[in-house]
C-alpha cells in the first residue's frame, strides 16, 4: 500500500526555519517525482515545490513565493524527501502535504494538484509572533 507521511511541522516566529519530511512506504520514492503543496484556511491548495528522480539532473521547481527561501531534496537511503523552509513569513502558514506523481519528472504542469496520485495527511505549519 502506497503511503506518504509528513512530519516536521510546528510553530515558529517570522524569520524562523523548519524542515519538513515526507517518508514513503509501499513504493520506492526515487522512482517518482515528489511534490509539496500547501493549503491555508479558506484558500485553494497550491504547489510549493517539486523534485524529479535523482538519476536525472536533480531538477527542482519552486513556486515564486518561496524561491530563495525553501529547498527540496531527497535522501534515497531513507526513502524520504525533505523541504527545508527558511525565512518563514506569516503567509507561509498552512497545512503542508507531500504528494507523488506517476512519472519521474515534474514538468511544466507540476503546479496542478490533479497531476498527483497519492497524498499524505499533511503537517501543520504555523507562523506567529
Amino acid at each position: 500500500q502506497v503511503q506518504l507521511v509528513e512530519s516536521g511541522g510546528g510553530s515558529v516566529q517570522p524569520g524562523g526555519s523548519l524542515r519538513l519530511s515526507c517518508a514513503g512506504s509501499g513504493f520506492t520514492l526515487d522512482n517518482y517525482a515528489i511534490g509539496w503543496f500547501r493549503q491555508a484556511p479558506g484558500k485553494e491548495r497550491e504547489g510549493v515545490s517539486c523534485i524529479r528522480i535523482s538519476t536525472s539532473d536533480g531538477t527542482t521547481y519552486y513556486a515564486n513565493s518561496v524561491k530563495g527561501r525553501f529547498t527540496i531534496n531527497r535522501d534515497n537511503a531513507k526513502n524520504t524527501v525533505y523541504l527545508q523552509m527558511n525565512s518563514l513569513k506569516f503567509e507561509d502558514a498552512a497545512v503542508y502535504y507531500c504528494t507523488k506523481i506517476a512519472r519521474t519528472w515534474c514538468g511544466a504542469t507540476w503546479l496542478t494538484a490533479g497531476q498527483y496520485d497519492s497524498w499524505g495527511q499533511g503537517t501543520q505549519v504555523t507562523v506567529s509572533s
